[in-house]
């Protein structure tokens, strides 16, 4: 089976992995859109999560292609095990999981704790990988929460579950092209993939030296990572719309929804779904729907704040659900708004995790950000992308200019966001 993909050309499918996408879970994520709300900065950010799927089975028979090349074959079972894990590694992610999980932390990760047990045992999809053999794929994918694979080796996991791994080589080309932002790396990244043992690395060495041109790709690669986290993956009007969202499933669990609930839902079925419950939620929904979107009425930059405060802050406004709950009600009392019109978003510290992949080098196999390995190009872009982190209070427009003052009294910064007295940006 081929499929033509606009980001790789054509992408070949075995026909059980054809019978692994005909699965129902599978098929949703045509339905879930890669980058949740980031159409409403980019309209032609509208790929899915099935696509990413796919393109990353390609990448990751891209990464064995190379070892093979290298003298390093491998088993045509594991291969076959990796290509499905490869394939149904984002079968649990919900609807704006991303947003859900990682930013407004409504919900562990998705791939850690029961939906993936869950989609593996008790759902078509894992009937199917049963039947040809691969139930073991699953045990890949578990490694992306950083449990050791059973009975696998622990380098076939790393080739989607490590740092920089085919999951990444596919994302960052396809929201590159889809987003019409024209970055993109160069496929001898895959020449470079080696194995030793229990590891999977990058390889810099030839003929014993260091490899300099080796080291430059990859340090663009990074580059693309952190232009595409700048621009698109924190996009202020991406992370606003994100922020409604997540707040409406917020206030949505309070009245019923649950988590296994979200799990069966695409983009348009969560929307719609959400829309079923009280008028507080629905506001929220109809106003993504309009693209009315709430606005930045406070913002704090990570330059502007200690790593050991925004950690206070985030254990005070991220992991306290309840506290954050407290500040957004009085904020938004003292603004005159509805509740659910105010919102604070403050995500975990940004750290750039693919600069930590491992490496060959004459030093050995270390992590490229190691002191004795990292240039200061790669220390460099490593502190810029620290420095991404940002604390916003999204409310209405027409209290945005009023916003400020009220969130620096609640948290202790002025903010760095400017409005006139109309409320337009100054």
């Amino acid at each position: 089976m081929v499929i033509r993909d606009p980001v790789h050309g054509d992408i070949w499918l075995s026909e059980e992995e054809r019978r692994i996408l005909d699965a129902p879970e599978m098929q949703r994520l045509r339905g879930v859109k890669q980058l949740g709300a980031a159409y409403l900065a980019y309209p032609g950010a509208l790929h899915t999560r099935f696509d990413h799927c796919l393109g990353t089975v390609h990448t990751a028979q891209k990464i064995l292609d190379g070892l093979s090349a290298r003298g390093l074959p491998v088993d045509p079972y594991l291969a076959r095990l990796i290509r499905a894990a490869s394939l149904i590694h984002d079968a649990t992610h919900v609807p704006f999981g991303h947003t859900l999980e990682d930013e407004r932390g409504i919900f562990p990760r998705h791939d850690a704790g029961w939906r993936l047990d869950f989609l593996l045992e008790e759902t078509e999809l894992g009937r199917a990988l049963r039947s040809l053999g691969l139930a073991e794929a699953g045990e890949l994918v578990r490694v992306r929460s950083g449990q050791a694979p059973r009975g696998l080796p622990r380098w076939a996991a790393e080739i989607i579950s490590g740092t920089v791994d085919a999951d990444l080589l596919d994302y960052l080309r396809r929201d590159s092209y889809f987003a019409g932002l024209r970055h993109d790396y160069d496929d001898r990244v895959f020449t470079y993939f080696a194995r030793e043992g229990e590891e999977l690395f990058l390889d810099f060495l030839k003929d014993g030296m260091d490899r300099p041109d080796a080291l430059s790709e990859v340090i663009q690669l990074l580059r693309t990572r952190y232009f595409l986290t700048e621009r698109l993956y924190f996009h202020h009007t991406k992370v606003a719309a994100g922020a409604m969202v997540a707040k409406a499933v917020e206030l949505a669990l309070e009245e019923g929804l649950s988590e296994r609930e979200l799990l069966s839902l695409d983009d348009c079925g969560l929307l719609g779904r959400l829309s079923s419950f009280s008028p507080r939620v629905g506001r929220l929904v109809e106003r993504l729907r309009r693209r009315a979107l709430l606005k930045r009425g406070y913002v704090l930059p990570a330059l502007e704040v200690p790593e050991v405060e925004r950690r206070c802050l985030i254990a005070r406004f991220r992991e306290d659900r309840g506290e954050r709950r407290r500040a957004e009600e009085e904020l938004a009392r003292e603004l005159g708004v509805p509740p659910e019109e105010v919102i604070i978003y403050c995500p975990p510290l940004t750290w750039m995790k693919e600069a930590a992949v491992k490496a060959r080098t004459s030093r050995g196999i270390l992590p490229l950000n190691h002191p004795r390995v990292a240039p200061e190009e790669l220390r460099l872009l490593e502190h810029n992308y620290r420095q991404l982190w940002r604390f916003y209070v999204f409310v209405p427009e027409e209290v945005r200019s009023r916003c400020a003052g009220a969130a620096e009294r609640l948290v202790g910064y002025p903010s760095s966001y400017l409005t006139t007295s109309t409320g337009q940006e100054a």
